[in-house]
Order: C-alpha cells, then sequence, then structure tokens
C-alpha cells in the first residue's frame, strides 16, 4: 500500500492532482475558522467553551460545514445548500418533463442542469444566511445556552453584510469542489464533505474520552471498527443480474455476443433518506419552536413534541425515524433507478436477461429484484442512522458521537469511490494500483 502510494506521487500528472487536492483542502479548512464580519470572534469562542451546541437540522449543517456554523464563519453553511438544490433538482425530473428531457439529451443537457442546481444553490443561500443571522441574533443558534451577543451591530448595513458574506462562502465552496472534480482526482463536492466530516472526529473522541473515562472511550472505538466494517461491506454488496447481447452483423463485422451484468447496489440510495427523514422529524420542534410563547405555559400539543419529537432519545422518535428512513429509501430508489428505461435500453442494443423475454418482462424483473434487494438496504440505514441515539441513552454520547449516522455512511462511501479513483489513474499509468 505505501509503495502504491509512493507510485502515485512518483507519477508527476498524478502528484499534481493530489497536490492540487490537498491545497484545496487547506484553503477550505482554513475558510472555517475566519469570522463572518460583524461577528464577535471573542463572544463565540466563550460560547463555544460553555459547551453550548446547536440542534436539529443545523446539527447536519454544522456537521457538513466541519463546525463552521458554530464558528459563524465565512464557510458557516458549508456545502448544506448545494447537497439540497442537487436533490431538489433530482426530484424535479420527476414533476417536471423538460428537466427529464434535458437530463436525457446527453452531456448538454446535464451543463444545463447544473446551471439550474447553481442558480438554486445560491438562492437557497440567501434564505439559510438569512435564517442563520437570525437565529445568531436571537441565541437560538446555540439552542439559548449562551447569553453573549454574537452579532453586537445588528444595523440593517451590518445584517446584510453577513448575509451576503455566508452566501459568497457557500459559492465559493461551490466552486472550489468543481474545481477539485475538473483539476484535483475527482468528487470534489464529496470530498469537501469528506474532510469536514473528519475534521469533527478527534475533538469528539477527546470529549468522550474527557466526559466517561477510558473504558466508554475504548468501547466506543470498538463500535466504531464494527460499524466501519459493516458499512464497508454493504456498501460494495450489490446483486449482479446477468445481461446478454446478441451477436449483430453491421457490414461485414460481427458486434455483440458479449456476456455482462446489471449492478444493483444494496444501498442504492446513499445518505438521502437519512437527510430526508432528520428533516421532516425536525419540522415538529421547529413548528413547537415558533409556537411557545416567550412567558406563561405553552400548549399541551408544544409540550407532547418537546417530550418525543426534540431530544431523540424517546422509543416513539426512534421508531418513527426508522420508518421514515425505510419509507425514503423506497421513494429515492424509485425515482433514480427507472426499470422500463434499462429495459428499453437494453433491447435497443439486442440485449437480454437469460430466461426472460426483453422488454416489459425485463422491466417487471428488474422491478422484482429492486424492491427485494431495497429491504435491506432501507434496513441498514435505519440501523446505522439510529446509532447514535442509542448511544445518548446508553453513554449520554450523542452530541459527541462520531461512529453513526451520516459521518460514517458519507466517509465510508467517499474514501472507497476516492481510491477506486486514485487506483484507476494509476492503473492508466503502471500494472498495479492501490488496490490488490
Amino acid at each position: 500500500m505505501l509503495s502504491a502510494i509512493g507510485r502515485a506521487f512518483r507519477t508527476p500528472d498524478l502528484r499534481r492532482k493530489l497536490l492540487f487536492t490537498l491545497g484545496i483542502i487547506t484553503l477550505y479548512r482554513m475558510g472555517t475558522f475566519i469570522p463572518a464580519p460583524g461577528v464577535d470572534y471573542g463572544n463565540v469562542q466563550q460560547c463555544l467553551a460553555l459547551g453550548a451546541t446547536t440542534g436539529g437540522l443545523y446539527e447536519f449543517v454544522n456537521l457538513f460545514s466541519g463546525g463552521a456554523l458554530l464558528q459563524v464563519s465565512v464557510f458557516a453553511l458549508g456545502i448544506m445548500p448545494y447537497i439540497t438544490a442537487s436533490i431538489i433538482v433530482q426530484l424535479l425530473r420527476v414533476v417536471i418533463p423538460r428537466f427529464q428531457a434535458l437530463h436525457e439529451e446527453g452531456q448538454q443537457g446535464q451543463a444545463r442542469l447544473t446551471q439550474y442546481t447553481r442558480y438554486l444553490t445560491i438562492a437557497l443561500g440567501l434564505l439559510n444566511a438569512t435564517t442563520v443571522v437570525s437565529l445568531a441574533r436571537s441565541g437560538a443558534l446555540f439552542n439559548n445556552q449562551c447569553s453573549l451577543d454574537i452579532i453586537p451591530d445588528d444595523s440593517l448595513i451590518t445584517i446584510l453584510l453577513i448575509i451576503i458574506t455566508l452566501t459568497a462562502g457557500t459559492g465559493l465552496i461551490m466552486w472550489m469542489g468543481e474545481l477539485v472534480t475538473e483539476k484535483g482526482v475527482g468528487n470534489g463536492i464529496s470530498l469537501l464533505i469528506f474532510t469536514s466530516i473528519a475534521a469533527s472526529f478527534p475533538s469528539s473522541l477527546g470529549a468522550i474520552l474527557t466526559s466517561q473515562g477510558w473504558t466508554v472511550f475504548l468501547g466506543v472505538l470498538a463500535i466504531g471498527v464494527l460499524v466501519v466494517a459493516l458499512v464497508i461491506f454493504v456498501e460494495q454488496s450489490q446483486r449482479r443480474v446477468p445481461v446478454q447481447y446478441a451477436k449483430r452483423m453491421i457490414g461485414r463485422r460481427t458486434v455483440g455476443g458479449t456476456n455482462t451484468y446489471i449492478p444493483i447496489k444494496v444501498n442504492m440510495a446513499g445518505v438521502i433518506p437519512v437527510i430526508f427523514a432528520s428533516s421532516m422529524l425536525y419540522l415538529p420542534a421547529l413548528v413547537a419552536q415558533f409556537n411557545t410563547p416567550a412567558d406563561g405555559t405553552p400548549p399541551e400539543w408544544v409540550v407532547w413534541i418537546n417530550n418525543y419529537f426534540v431530544t431523540g432519545d424517546h422509543p416513539l422518535y426512534m421508531a418513527v425515524y426508522f420508518l421514515l428512513i425505510v419509507f425514503f429509501t423506497y421513494f429515492y430508489v424509485s425515482i433514480t433507478f427507472n426499470p422500463e428505461e434499462v429495459s428499453e435500453n437494453m433491447k435497443k442494443y439486442g440485449g437480454f436477461i437469460p430466461g426472460i423475454r426483453a422488454g416489459r418482462p425485463t422491466a417487471e424483473y428488474l422491478q422484482y429484484v429492486l424492491s427485494r434487494i431495497t429491504l435491506p438496504g432501507a434496513l441498514y440505514l435505519g440501523i446505522v442512522a439510529l446509532i447514535p441515539l442509542i448511544a445518548l441513552v446508553l453513554v449520554g454520547a450523542n452530541q459527541n458521537f462520531p461512529f453513526g449516522g451520516t459521518s460514517i455512511l458519507i466517509m465510508v462511501g467517499v474514501g472507497l469511490e476516492t481510491v477506486k479513483q486514485i487506483d484507476a489513474q494509476l492503473q492508466q499509468r503502471h500494472y498495479e494500483g492501490l488496490l490488490r
């Protein structure tokens, strides 16, 4: 492995890509600690020293931004607006025929959809920046656990400057990710998310060691190794549907006659169902927050939501969270993998599944296989996502528990994909790559 890494850095073209990627990652991490204009950096650090944390949906934003949200830095929004915009554009293909037509046009249509995603990212960035500034001014960004003024000067000019800066930070992160994709090792946006999540691991493990002791710390590490092994196993698992292509004569040449397969992954939805489910569960808490009077007793339904759908340690919350993940897994897989489209493409090029007639029977067979293999994928996502909540109940380490939910899913997935891309580029120049 070390010799393969050495070969990667000895190859001039690949070395340039690796160094460029590392340089972008360094700049990205530096931006995490640069405070936005108008923000009192000293008060922010005091709030963090007091142990104040965010929660709900903005826990995801803080995770994906590498802690930049609670730092109220120029990169406070992280890459979440881009991720949300990408998901929205992908879902709009189902309801807007024009988007589906652009998707089927090839490279030119994909470029147009990418442009729409960028515009939507800036719009969502403005909306999210306004929300973050509002939360910072009211103290809700730290769950009202810190009374210090994060933005001492709340004049209109200052507020607008902060909003524009945060939105520009999101645009800059998006551009940096695209640069890594084009000039680096590839997978740029995912690599930036990977960096943000990995940056939180040392502090999270250190907090567990300090607060819970060596016994819990070693137990967390053991659970982490098991979870990583499980995630790698499932992420690499796939059902290979065999496909044969009949021989055809084109002029004097014989084409076709090859055997291949359609890889259907166990977890085709990735981490998207977990994000959707968490966002849906945050809505009741958000509604209850806006219906809680500043002085006086809150309504009964607000008390009920606060008891069951805020902290995440109640069995009802866990059950609803798990069921939502299963539902969104099936939903997302159904809109990203179209058996009828795959069947038509196979029929067009003379392909067929052995024992299955081409056309509608092939589409029905693929749908049957997809529905069967999605169930273990959905259960796997639900179990992995519940690990931090179970840790909260057992050892009280939810805020600092790094081995579960979206963090491990993203880190393992991105890590495996990046290693494969580097290995493929190495094999273009050598007979051996990173992988054996």
